[in-house]
């Protein structure tokens, strides 16, 4: 019984003596690089991560580079950022990276901006990168498909300008703070306001200098990640005389306008015109009725004694002799035409 006691010792002692072994060879190399580098983790901390399927290596390589950097970031931390879903190394760059240029950024901001811009283009380096060294962005933006901004002068002449924003990056503000596409928004705004408030397209082309001033003015980087530090002007160019095209388009449509007008009138002219000739066939109808009357007028004077047969022939005489008169007035009038 005591035989197998002693073997039952003997064999939880090789195992247990097996898996220190395993562990040393594991984590040794690993525990040796933290401790020569002045950045020491426990062996206990190195199996916890490798149970909590950490990438040993990466978090240990971290704490030594930060620490390195007289930044004293513990093991946990950069653990709990890596199982957050954040990028252990650009936290522990950007760290460093402010921390040399005298940026205020603590841990819980790096990560925080990390998180923010996973998923993006940017990272929390390039955003500390920034904020060192400020960054141009093109407005319009190459997204927008245009390549200047079309603004019209209160002369009517329109103006083409390029901008360059210089920005940095606030970090205080970086969560949350809207994007390039804001600032580039705001920027032409403010240049379209400015040119449209410009007596003449000669003032801006004089002074581009005075559409950076207000712009500037205006605080368009309030709200957003970053730091308007300039608004320059490129380049600017004549555009085309929108107020003359646009007084020749309104004399176009007066000229329609007019003419339909015109058209009304002729219309209702010539109606007019039909209802007179109407008028005037009605009145004749009326006349050639009272000339039928005449000559019964003239038989019923004939019955009643009032008209003799002497009458009747000085009447025939005269008709006669007015009818001569007229042939000759007429002829006489014809031959002087002709003359």
């Amino acid at each position: 019984m005591g035989t197998i006691f002693i073997l039952v010792v003997v064999g939880l002692a090789a195992v247990i003596g097996l898996v220190i072994l395993t562990v040393i060879f594991n984590f040794f190399g690993i525990w040796l690089r933290a401790k020569l580098a002045d950045a020491p983790v426990s062996f206990s901390r190195l199996v916890g991560m490798r149970l909590r399927r950490v990438p040993v290596g990466m978090i240990v390589d971290g704490r030594i580079t930060a620490v390195k950097a007289a930044l004293p970031l513990d093991t946990d931390e950069l653990e709990a950022h890596y199982l957050a879903g954040g990028n252990v190394e650009q936290v522990v760059l950007a760290l460093i990276a402010a921390e040399k240029a005298g940026i205020k950024l603590d841990f819980n901001r790096a990560c925080a901006i990390d998180l923010a811009t996973k998923g993006t283009s940017k990272t929390v380096l390039e955003a500390v990168r920034t904020s060192i060294n400020p960054k141009v962005i093109d407005c319009p933006g190459a997204q927008s498909g245009r390549t200047t901004l079309d603004a019209v002068a209160r002369d009517g002449i329109g103006v083409k300008v390029k901008a360059r924003v210089t920005v940095r990056s606030n970090l205080d503000r970086f969560v949350g703070g809207a994007t390039e596409e804001t600032i580039i928004a705001r920027v032409g705004e403010g240049i379209v306001t400015s040119i449209g408030s410009a007596v003449s397209y000669k003032a801006v082309l004089e002074n581009p200098d005075n559409i950076s001033k207000v712009v500037l003015q205006k605080g368009l980087d309030s709200g957003t990640a970053f730091e308007i530090l300039s608004v320059d002007i490129a380049d600017v160019d004549v555009g085309e005389n929108v107020g003359a095209k646009l007084q020749a388009e309104q004399a176009e449509a007066d000229k329609v306008v007019a003419q339909a007008k015109a058209e009304v009138r002729r219309a209702a002219a010539v109606a007019s015109e039909g209802e007179m000739r109407a008028k005037t066939q009605e009145m004749r109808a009326k006349v050639v009725e009272a000339e039928a009357q005449v000559p019964l007028a003239m038989a019923e004077a004939f019955r009643s004694g009032n008209l003799g047969i002497m009458d009747y022939l000085r009447m025939k005489n005269i008709q006669s002799d007015s009818q001569m008169r007229e042939s000759i007035a007429g002829s006489e009038r014809s031959s002087a035409e002709a003359r």
